[in-house]
């Protein structure tokens, strides 16, 4: 789940919203995360096979369904932040040495698909390792910003000031949130590769939710209380990183100065490499099983007990385009908006498999807990992207062209299926 977002969500949100602000939409954030992962530990439950969205959709609503949701899932839920991963590694590389432009951007894709295709133990336990890296460095700098930053309440303004509460700015930067909190259901795309998935796969999100929403408080808290006003204009300015993915780099050197700034970059990169590794592992699974229920070609499915090599090196081509052709705030807010769609989608699995099971799952039942969240998680979500659209209908394009797209290709893939 700890990636880039965490790292760069903080830097644009400034712009439009206050410091309390900006950590009110991590709390709302870290509780929709944890309904979401409540609702998909019901279906993990109920159907303890990987694929994730694309399953659930399939197996409880309908195959077309399912057929979108995985499309998103191979472009904009595993390729996307892939390149994300990339950018950001690329940007924080730069404070240490000058390199051509998206060099080790490049060499972090290429390198964690090299491995992950190499065997499921050696990726395993390249993850096992980048995620200690990853601890480590969010560790530093909790420890940099809790001791040598500052404890008082933050008194900078953003640049936008409205009357009341921002609201459309509010829910428009629940987006990058909800990017940033992506990874909470990862663990259901890999469901099969447990070894008691009924038991381990709702653990995995749960916990991971709830632990990674008190590390985003708390990486949130040292960001805001530590700029100021004067900072952040010179930031926002020509001068300044036009991206905004260095925030961390820029707190730590005026906090500790350019030894422990370069710790901080050099960790980060580190970080990327995990998160990249993490979703280079997951994504493949899920076009795996698209292909063995004969909706993409049958040479994505790989073979049992081994990594799905050809998804894996489809998934990394993507990345490899959208890192080298897209901008990154663009891809941000457009990969939340779609992500939300998907998973408020599969919220809805949840009241149709304890209201309306199908007759293979009629014996199953569902907590009530967990119907509760997924209420809760669908409404909030349809909200969300309700306002959001409001103040920037271009949000829902590429939902729209995602679900025309998808029901097209899935008219020609149904024959043959």
């Amino acid at each position: 789940m700890v990636g880039v977002g965490v790292l760069v969500s903080a830097g644009w949100a400034s712009s439009v919203l206050g410091p309390g602000e900006i950590l009110l939409t991590w709390i709302v954030g870290g509780v929709l995360a944890m309904c979401g992962a409540r609702a998909y530990a019901a279906l993990a439950e109920l159907i303890p096979r990987s694929g994730g969205e694309y399953r659930y959709l399939a197996d409880l609503l309908h195959p077309a369904v399912g057929y979108m949701a995985g499309w998103a899932s191979l472009v904009l839920g595993f390729a996307a932040p892939v390149a994300f991963c990339a950018a950001t590694a690329d940007a924080y590389a730069a404070t240490l040495v000058t390199l051509p432009q998206h060099v080790v951007g490049v060499a972090v894709i290429a390198l964690v698909s090299a491995v992950t295709m190499g065997s499921l133990r050696a990726s395993r336990r390249m993850q096992d390792s980048l995620a200690l890296a990853k601890l480590a460095l969010f560790a530093g700098f909790l420890v940099v910003g809790l001791v040598y930053g500052s404890s008082d309440w933050p008194q900078w303004r953003p640049e936008v000031q409205s009357d009341g509460f921002p609201l459309g700015d509010f829910l428009g930067q629940l987006l990058w949130v909800a990017f940033a909190y992506s990874g909470w259901n990862t663990a259901s795309y890999a469901a099969e590769a447990f070894r008691e998935p009924h038991r381990d796969v709702p653990r995995a999100m749960v916990i991971g939710a709830v632990l990674v929403m008190a590390l985003y408080l708390v990486v949130n808290w040292i960001f805001v209380a530590n700029l100021d006003q004067a900072e952040l204009a010179s930031w926002r300015g020509a001068g300044g990183d036009q991206n905004r993915t260095t925030l961390g780099h820029l707190i730590v050197l005026d906090l500790v100065g350019p030894v422990g700034a370069a710790a901080m970059s050099g960790f980060v990169v580190l970080s990327m490499l995990s998160s990249t590794s993490a979703f280079t592992i997951a994504g493949p699974f899920v076009y795996a099983a698209m292909a063995r229920d004969g909706l993409l070609p049958r040479t994505l499915a790989g073979v049992d007990g081994a990594p799905p090599k050809a998804s894996i090196l489809l998934q990394s081509s993507i990345a490899l385009a959208l890192l080298l052709t897209h901008s990154f705030d663009l891809l941000v807010e457009n990969v939340g908006a779609v992500l939300t769609f998907t998973t408020a989608l599969t919220a809805l699995c949840v009241l149709r498999a304890r209201f309306a099971p199908p007759p293979s799952l009629a014996s199953q039942r569902i907590a009530p807990a967990a119907v509760a969240c997924a209420i809760a998680y669908f409404a909030m979500s349809a909200y969300t992207l309700w306002e959001a659209a409001s103040a920037r209908p271009a949000r829902l394009l590429w939902i729209g062209a995602l679900i025309a797209v998808t029901a097209l290709g899935y008219v020609f893939v149904r024959p043959k299926r």
